[in-house]
């Protein structure tokens, strides 16, 4: 850790109020861990304690080395997603080898400065993303709620009466903790039959060992797995990434997002070699944390994991008994306060323009279609880029005016915007061509010294337009271009179109 970084963890441990609220939220988060690293185990088809230690690992390994404090690392479902086919295609081995080569490729990203490319995300994406991973929250519970005793409904209730009400009580204790251990209670003293933490799998009963994947270290290996590596480096870093700016924004604070990249890879090499599955941020857990349960510093975060591991390993009876409705009623309480309401209030609704709307909604829609964050917020960019182009395109205008000069006619046309792909391709028809070879009219000008030529296309167009002229006996001057331009125009032109 850096030396602010360990100025606050000292200052965190020196205060006991802050050290409470940073352990009390660890262990809402550990416990709230523990079934969806046992889920995603499933969804990516290895044993339940390779997610279980994956979520140990992760969470201990960036408390150390990431650059967002108090964000959650540990096994999701968008890593288990991308390396499935894999585990199924040739087994544990190449998988874990797979998350450490994707280690090593997050690592080179964060060399290469990828996180610079966090600013061309715009606010419209950003809130699509925040949304899209409540309903996906949400949607993850209801499994939990179809097909199962009916004991299980009244105890979701009370759960989120609990995680509501208490908080306004009180904020000593995260609310969500009091839920669970108050339902688990009244579950197991009243022998209510509701599925618990243990139907969802064995828990681990030692801890994690080192693990070198059995595999040839030969060119065949790496094409095998390297494609996997490249997509779980990618899709867990834009989430990490994604994840971490939404925490900047609730805490009113900045993060080190090049710090964080290369934390996230550091931390899947070490979960790889634990005999982990990988993985990245976890917005659910992480809003448990930080607006749900108070954290702000990394002792939750390593906290979270050390819990985690102790409560499976040394307490896995104990933390078996947990009913699933109480977590249910905790990760239901999380989509709410979660989902960015203000983004659909009517009013909100009426004063943005529609485009800006249509993005978040198909970043929402995309997400929630495709169930991979990654993808959604990929779609979102682009459609977010075309509109903008779009919007852009229509900025440039010409307007033509005569004036006479030594008894000779001059046509001027001055071109007003931006000029670039979208904006200039309409340029060529802008002009008058058969008024301007009129007899009356002896020379045209175009008066750029309002615009800006930002790529070939326009020099391309200027050409055809000045040659249209040529053809017709008019010579065109152009003034005003800026020195960019001017240097962009000089070595472009005459060169691009076809002879």
């Amino acid at each position: 850790m850096l030396p602010e970084q360990l100025q606050s963890v000292r200052a965190t441990l020196r205060s006991p109020r802050r050290l409470k609220t940073e352990a009390l939220a660890g262990l809402v988060v550990a416990l709230a861990l523990i079934p969806e690293a046992i889920a995603f185990s499933v969804i990516a088809g290895v044993d339940p304690r390779i997610g279980l230690f994956a979520s140990f690992t992760m969470a201990v390994t960036i408390s150390f080395v990431g650059g967002r404090t108090a964000m959650i690392s540990a096994a999701t479902g968008a890593v288990a997603l991308v390396i499935a086919p894999l585990m199924r295609s040739h087994g544990l081995d190449h998988l874990i080898a797979a998350v450490i080569l994707a280690g090593v490729f997050q690592i080179l990203l964060a060399v290469l400065g990828v996180t610079r490319l966090m600013r061309f995300i715009p606010r419209s994406v950003m809130v699509g993303f925040v949304n899209a991973l409540a309903i996906l929250v949400f949607m993850a519970q209801l499994p939990e709620l179809i097909g199962v005793p009916w004991p299980v409904y009244p105890l979701v209730a009370a759960g989120l009466l609990i995680v509501v009400g208490f908080r306004r009580i009180t904020t000593a204790v995260p609310s969500p903790l009091v839920a669970i251990v108050l339902l688990t209670v009244l579950a197991v003293v009243a022998g209510i039959d509701v599925p618990a933490v243990q139907d969802k799998g064995q828990l681990p009963e030692s801890l994690p060992t080192l693990f070198v994947p059995n595999v040839p270290l030969t060119w065949e290996t790496f094409q095998t797995i390297a494609p996997f590596s490249l997509s779980m480096a990618l899709v867990g870093l834009l989430e990490s990434l994604m994840t971490s700016k939404l925490v900047d924004d609730i805490t009113d604070t900045r993060s080190n997002k090049t710090r964080e990249s290369w934390g996230q890879g550091v931390a899947n090499i070490v979960t790889g070699f634990l005999g982990g599955m990988g993985g990245c941020a976890v917005i659910g857990q992480t809003m448990i944390n930080v607006k749900g349960s108070g954290a702000r510093s990394r002792v939750s975060t390593f906290l979270a994991g050390v819990f985690l591991l102790v409560l499976v390993v040394t307490l896995g009876d104990i933390v078996g008994l947990i009913p699933m409705a109480a977590l249910v009623a905790v990760m239901i309480f999380v989509s709410a306060i979660t989902f960015d309401w203000h983004s659909v209030a009517p009013a909100t609704l009426k004063r943005l323009p529609k485009s800006e709307t249509a993005v978040m909604l198909i970043t929402v829609g995309t997400v929630v279609v495709t169930h991979n964050l990654a993808i959604g917020v990929g779609v979102g960019v682009l459609a977010a880029m075309a509109m903008f182009a779009r919007r852009v395109a229509h900025f440039a205008t010409v307007e033509r005016t005569e004036v006479e000069l030594n008894g000779r006619t001059v046509a001027t046309y001055t071109v007003d915007g931006e000029l670039f792909f979208a904006s200039s391709n309409d340029l060529y028809t802008q002009f008058d061509y058969a008024r301007d070879a009129d007899p009356h009219v002896h020379s045209v000008v175009i008066d750029l010294h309002a615009s800006h030529l930002w790529d070939a296309s326009t020099v391309a167009v200027l050409d055809a337009v000045t040659e249209k002229y040529r053809r017709n006996g008019r010579e065109v001057e152009l003034v005003g271009l800026n020195s960019a331009s001017i240097q962009m125009r000089e070595r472009l032109a005459g060169k691009l179109n076809a002879e």
